[in-house]
C-alpha cells in the first residue's frame, strides 16, 4: 500500500500536535501560571521528544528500508546509529518530563537535543538544495519538528526559570 506524500511528509507534525493538545487540555483549569507552564514542558518534553525520538528509534530499527526511501536515501548501517542517537533523545525527553526536572536540566535537555536535530535540519536543507531530495522524510513535517522540538523547550524552560525567579524576588519597597 501506497501511502501518499501529504501524508509522509505530515506525519511527524502529530508528535508536537498531541503535546499542544494535551497541554491545552490539561492547563485549562491550572491554578496558576506557574502550573501551566510546568504542564506545558512536560507535555512537550514527553508527546514531541520523548515519544517522536522513540517513534524514530522503533522505524529506523523495525523499518529501516522504508526509512531509507522516505528520507530519499539508501539503506545504510548509518541508519543503527541514528536510531540510537533517537533513543537518547528519547531518554533525555522522558527525563525532562518529571515532575522533579528543573528548568536548568530541561534548557540542558533540549540544547543537548538540538545539537542533534538542529544539525539535522541542516543536513536535510542541504540535501534539499545541493541533491534535489524532496522525499518526505527530508522535507516537509520533519523540518518543523527538528527546529520546534529543542526550541520549544529551551525557551518554556527559559519562562520557568525567569518566572521562578520573579516569585522568589523580594519586592522592593
Amino acid at each position: 500500500m501506497e501511502i501518499p506524500y501529504v501524508a509522509q511528509t505530515l506525519f511527524p507534525l502529530i508528535w508536537p500536535l498531541i503535546a499542544v493538545a494535551g497541554a491545552l487540555i490539561r492547563t485549562r483549569k491550572s491554578p496558576s501560571p506557574q502550573a501551566r507552564l510546568e504542564t506545558w514542558q512536560r507535555w512537550w518534553a514527553v508527546a514531541a521528544l520523548g515519544c517522536g525520538s522513540l517513534w524514530m528509534v522503533l522505524a529506523f530499527l523495525g523499518m529501516p528500508g522504508v526509512m531509507a526511501d522516505t528520507i530519499g536515501f539508501a539503506r545504510s548501517p548509518f541508519q543503527f546509529e541514528i536510531a540510537f542517537a533517537n533513543l537518547g533523545l528519547a531518554v533525555m525527553g522522558f527525563r525532562a518530563a518529571s515532575s522533579s526536572a528543573t528548568a536548568r536540566e530541561r534548557i540542558t535537555v533540549g540544547l543537548g537535543a538540538g545539537m542533534f536535530l538542529w544539525g539535522a535540519l541542516i543536513g536535510h536543507v542541504y540535501q534539499w538544495f545541493a541533491n534535489g531530495d524532496h522525499a518526505p522524510g527530508n522535507t516537509g513535517g520533519v523540518l518543523v519538528c527538528d527546529l520546534l522540538f529543542p526550541a520549544v523547550l529551551i525557551v518554556l524552560a527559559v519562562r520557568s526559570k525567569r518566572l521562578v525567579a520573579a516569585v522568589e524576588k523580594p519586592a522592593l519597597v
